[in-house]
């Protein structure tokens, strides 16, 4: 966040350097307002960048084996252009490459949830998916693995058979490899 602040100032300290410039090739001609608004118009244009540019970089960056499951895009007011293209601030992943099967329960996948937020640390949730019987139960604090494979204190929910991490999940579990970064449209 300091790193893109400094950049922003940077930008705007070259927007209006260049606008002082083309002030003096015009012989003056031109207002001395137009380098302050210079400054702000990059400023604002390269934050903008930043915001919508995101989901892209982030997705770059995720290792080979972390599916993006679930993007979450919304407007705000204090960011007007929102509202003609809403802004992606929240990403769900699940890790693949953490999956673990227990030979007692073959339908049941157990796996990591990572949660990604603009501004926000990682968050990672491990969790269960019952292939089969379509549900998730995620693994926190009151849930014990049993030696047989079977979750005790578990909740768990019934999803749709298209969700996004299930099919991740039971399909890395079937293909038994990798199926790489998966990206929104």
């Amino acid at each position: 966040m300091l790193l893109e602040f400094i950049a922003a100032i940077a930008v705007g300290l070259g927007a209006a350097g260049l606008a002082l410039s083309l002030r003096l090739v015009s012989g003056k001609k031109l207002p001395i307002w137009l380098a302050p608004a210079s400054a702000g118009v990059g400023m604002i244009a390269f934050m903008v960048y930043m915001e919508y540019s995101w989901m892209d970089r982030t997705i770059e960056r995720l290792p080979e084996g972390v599916v993006v499951v679930n993007a979450s895009e919304e407007s705000s007011w204090y960011r007007p252009w929102t509202f003609l293209k809403p802004l992606t601030l929240r990403l769900v992943a699940v890790d693949t490459r953490r999956n673990r099967h227990n030979e007692a329960q073959p339908d049941r996948v157990m796996t990591t949830v990572v949660l990604l937020g603009r501004w926000m640390p990682a968050r990672e949730i491990p969790v269960v998916y019952d292939c089969a019987n379509d549900r998730r139960a995620d693994l926190g604090e009151g849930v014990v693995l049993a030696a047989d494979g079977g979750l005790q204190g578990a909740q768990w929910r019934d999803l749709p058979a298209d969700d996004p991490g299930l099919n991740a999940t039971c399909q890395i579990q079937d293909a038994g490899s990798p199926i790489g970064i998966s990206q929104l449209p």
